[in-house]
């Protein structure tokens, strides 16, 4: 029988920019999404048969969290504004951490853009949330860059 991994055990992380990688917020949820390009043709020496190639592989990271104030070692919404909110933008060492029913831990980690950071406050019962994209650059990869 398979060992089903729970989502609150998969955690978005960023790079501190001095020692460790911190949680984004109070995160409600992440997604890791590896897209690679298909080159296709069809050629006069085969003309029935559509020959496929793998690309350029590319990946991006998207997440929601509510909106908590600063400290307890998470990165806020105001860290991320302040890192998305400059004339060409950052880039951003990034970290996911995968708690494995066995205890093992898996981590992949990459160097990303922030490509958008949107904040949501509605009136009434509702906390305020933010969301936000992080497009990679380079792969996946399963070694820490900031070891």
């Amino acid at each position: 029988m398979a060992n089903f991994v729970k989502g609150n055990n998969v955690i978005l992380k960023i790079w501190d920019g001095s020692s460790a990688y911190e949680p984004i917020g109070c995160l409600t949820s992440n997604t890791l999404s590896t897209t690679t390009n298909v080159m296709e043709a069809q050629t006069k020496c085969d003309p029935n048969v559509i020959i496929k190639e793998g690309g350029t592989t590319s990946s991006e990271i998207s997440s929601e969290a509510i909106f908590a104030e600063a400290g307890g070692g998470i990165a806020d919404y105001e860290t991320l504004f302040d890192l998305v909110n400059t004339i060409s933008g950052t880039n951003q060492y990034w970290e996911i951490t995968t708690t494995l029913p066995s205890g093992a831990t898996d981590r992949k980690y990459g160097f990303a853009v922030i490509a958008d950071l949107e904040m949501t406050s509605a009136a009434g019962d509702e906390f305020a949330t933010f969301s936000g994209t992080l497009q990679n650059s380079g792969l996946v990869l399963d070694v820490n860059p900031k070891a």
